[in-house]
């Protein structure tokens, strides 16, 4: 199959032919339709976060299933698929009180290095988060796909995977925000759009779209953000505690940048709630006044928006035929495999939501 191959910090990826092996026991083997760039991969391009190499990057992907393996009861050849990098056990502690993202099983989840599912040249080739969805097909445990309805478009289907499941996750699980809330949101890419978005379902009286790139703010308005404000602005937090008369409810950090996770607590009314959404690079130390804490401020973290993606995804799918979704205004544009570096350089110019590959 064809594949894009990362073979590390500062190099290009590059289009090559790799081998995947067959589905194994409780292993599915999906033809990739379309997989979106996420800026999570970008972190992991940029050295921010570390992964073996050569490796096959790419974790937001939506196709068709091709073959199952022993065992798997839960899919056919024919289903359309999404997958999503919380792949889980279902019986560890965590899965079994329904925390499933951050199901740790490493027989299931396996770490770095471990898959022996993709080789290049005769030698192995990493498989990235027990997906690898920059290529042709991916080879995957059955807990790391759902099921969705045939008439989704497979395009739009692919960005539920992480960017829009994480936000929407985060306002709906990590937070479980209430209806006439405060809310803002630091970064207005797909993940920061999308816990908009699930901000105005859940029904947020104010939510303030928080960006440097004044493209995306006009975007936020189109996905329910009421107000928006320059993230280089120096009175930043204190414009936000008077709009909002003291502070908001809830804040959202879509980014992974020290200073915003700081800042998203600081404009916190009392009993408020951060919840910090973006990957802050490691070793990055955050400072807070603990001052603040007297007042029952709140921060916490969120993995992939805390979800239960075989409920959350044929949910979120179901919003989108139902219109109450705008995730085709996510699309920025469609691209090939053979222009995902030109994908991944547009994202760090800024001024788009997603792209997605679309494949033949």
């Amino acid at each position: 199959m064809k594949a894009a191959v990362f073979h590390g910090v500062g190099q290009p990826m590059t289009i090559e032919t790799v081998e995947i092996q067959k589905p194994q026991r409780n292993e599915v083997l999906v033809r990739t339709k379309a997989t979106g760039l996420c800026h999570s991969d970008l972190h992991f391009i940029q050295g921010k976060y570390p992964t073996p190499v050569p490796a096959i990057l790419g974790h937001e992907a939506a196709g068709v299933v091709e073959a199952v393996g022993d065992g798997v009861t839960t899919l056919k050849p024919g289903d359309h698929v999404v997958s999503c990098l919380s792949v889980f056990c279902g019986h560890c502690e965590y899965c079994v009180s329904g925390h499933l993202s951050v199901c740790n099983n490493t027989a299931v989840k396996l770490p770095p290095g471990v898959s022996k599912r993709l080789s290049w040249k005769g030698e192995h080739l990493n498989q990235y988060l027990n997906l690898s969805s920059f290529a042709e097909q991916m080879l995957v445990h059955e807990n790391a796909l759902v099921k969705i309805r045939d008439d989704m478009p497979l395009d739009l289907a692919a960005l539920l995977g992480c960017g829009v499941l994480t936000g929407y996750g985060s306002v709906t699980r990590s937070a479980q925000i209430e209806a006439g809330s405060q809310v803002a949101v630091f970064g207005c890419g797909g993940v920061g759009l999308s816990a908009i978005h699930a901000a105005r379902l859940a029904g947020a009286a104010r939510i303030i779209a928080i960006d440097i790139d004044p493209t995306k703010l006009e975007m936020a308005k189109l996905f329910g953000a009421t107000d928006g404000i320059d993230g280089n602005d120096a009175e930043l937090v204190k414009k936000v505690i008077a709009m909002t008369n003291g502070g908001v409810d809830y804040a959202f950090e879509c980014i992974g940048v020290k200073k915003c996770t700081e800042d998203s607590f600081a404009m916190l009314r009392p009993r408020g709630l951060s919840t910090i959404v973006g990957m802050i690079p490691l070793g990055t130390k955050v400072e807070f006044h603990g001052f603040e804490f007297l007042f029952e401020r709140r921060i916490q973290g969120s993995m992939m928006g805390s979800n239960n993606f075989t409920v959350d995804i044929p949910r979120l799918v179901d919003f989108h035929m139902q219109g109450r979704m705008q995730l085709d205004q996510l699309v920025s544009q469609r691209i090939r495999l053979e222009d995902i570096n030109d994908g991944f350089a547009a994202m760090e110019r800024g001024g788009i939501a997603r792209s997605v590959v679309v494949f033949d």
